[in-house]
């Protein structure tokens, strides 16, 4: 998709599909876009994190996640949880009337 710019966005993908993740589920992100491939840039928490590394990554710590290659737009932030109970929701766009199933996790 292109963003109002006219710059390809950049998508997180999450494995297992379930918004918020949760650390207890051995969560991959995946870096999906244009761009060069492999040569993914992470962001944690808002600061730099890998960079120039592998398009997949297997979650080992809490936090908020972005990503981005060269040429595309920073991608929306995944929040990755290590909470005890947590209400997911599919992770994937919703719209008003859309019928949605809810997991309520611990």
């Amino acid at each position: 998709p292109l963003s109002p710019t006219g710059t390809q966005t950049t998508q997180l993908l999450l494995e297992p599909p379930w918004t918020p993740a949760v650390l207890w589920d051995q969560v991959t992100l995946t870096c999906q876009g244009s761009g060069t491939p492999g040569a993914t840039t992470w962001y944690k928490g808002g600061r730099l994190w890998r960079q120039k590394g592998l398009d997949q990554i297997l979650v080992t710590e809490s936090g908020t996640y972005q990503c981005e290659r060269p040429g595309t737009v920073i991608s929306p932030p995944v929040h990755v949880l290590n909470d005890w109970l947590v209400l997911q929701v599919p992770a994937r766009a919703l719209l008003e009337g859309d019928m949605v199933t809810l997991r309520c996790r611990g």
